[in-house]
């Protein structure tokens, strides 16, 4: 079966997840293609470790319904996990036991034969860059390193879809990189599709595919160069000793300029493209010009906090620039 014809790597429709009077996730419907990292991005209680906890199977949704690789989760439980690989928040390695029997012990519980396990083990050691300390108990290692052998660990069975909530929870930026890195080789060189939750926003741009979550339900969702683009907020901004001059200077270019904190902004789709207009159109002293463009920040402001934080098509406060 060729990528094009495969079943979705995993596929929500019309989720629903109650707790008591609260509806935690509210008629979320999302899919992904194998092969590609989709992040959840969104504040606590916006439904992420819900909709991670259904998908995993463990936990039933109220309505709606969940697929991984064509099978239901509620209706073929056992088929839709062996299909799936599980990093969670806590961490859940036992500290005692050394790397290797920390592997071990996962491929008893999913039943692998012995030769497959040791070969299968030896991989998953020399992949992360672990074989070195497949003797070392988990308690001598960094966070770091103990993420890569959980991350080891819910790849031993060979799961196609390997699920992750807040993976660098409490890790230092090194060893922050380092998981990414290795995510990243999951996807590129095994084609393993990636789900993950975070609260960060630079990971959140891993991701082929980022969905924001807000009080139970997707209020925004795209690739990161579509969320971006989608607030319409590129610019160059110029900054120079008079301000009001390079405002006259820039209208009677044919430009609209817009002031803002770090000077006069002038907007356009392709700022890049038109640096050069800009700076020909301009003759005042102390002159410098950057591109900005909207970031990650930008766009989740305005997707989860729309009424409390208002982020403006246009960036920053700013306000139109009179001449005389």
């Amino acid at each position: 079966m060729s990528t094009t014809d495969a079943p979705p790597a995993f596929d929500m429709t019309d989720l629903v997840v109650r707790y008591g009077k609260v509806c935690a996730v509210d008629g979320v419907s999302i899919s992904s293609p194998p092969g590609r990292i989709t992040a959840l991005l969104g504040p606590n209680g916006a439904g992420k470790s819900s909709l991670l906890g259904i998908l995993s199977t463990a936990a039933r949704p109220d309505s709606g319904r969940v697929r991984i690789f064509g099978h239901d989760v509620l209706k073929a439980p056992l088929a839709a996990r062996r299909r799936l690989g599980l990093v969670f928040q806590e961490r859940t390695l036992d500290k005692e036991l050394s790397v290797e029997r920390n592997l071990w012990f996962h491929a008893r519980l999913f039943g692998m034969k012995r030769s497959d396990a040791r070969a299968r083990i030896d991989l998953m050691l020399d992949l992360f860059e672990l074989t070195d300390r497949r003797r070392q108990p988990i308690e001598d290692l960094s966070g770091g390193l103990a993420r890569r052998v959980e991350i080891a660990r819910a790849l031993l069975h060979r799961p196609s879809l390997i699920i992750l909530d807040e993976p660098t929870n409490g890790l230092d930026p090194t060893a922050r990189a380092a998981v990414w890195a290795d995510l990243l080789r999951l996807r590129d060189r095994l084609g393993v599709t990636v789900l993950y939750s975070t609260h960060y926003m630079d990971e959140a741009e891993y991701a082929d595919e980022i969905v924001i979550l807000q009080k139970g339900r997707v209020v925004r969702q795209g690739s990161p160069e579509q969320l971006k683009s989608s607030l319409d907020s590129s610019r160059i901004v110029v900054s120079c000793a008079d301000d009001e001059a390079a405002a006259r200077q820039l209208r009677t270019a044919g430009f609209e300029p817009l002031r803002e904190p770090g000077g006069i902004a002038v907007h356009c789709a392709d700022p890049e493209s038109r640096i050069a207009e800009v700076v020909r159109a301009l003759d005042v002293p102390g002159l410098t010009v950057a591109v900005h463009h909207p970031s990650m920040n930008e766009v989740y402001l305005a997707a989860a906090a729309p009424h409390e934080n208002p982020v403006r098509p246009h960036g920053d406060r700013q306000e139109r620039v009179s001449t005389p």
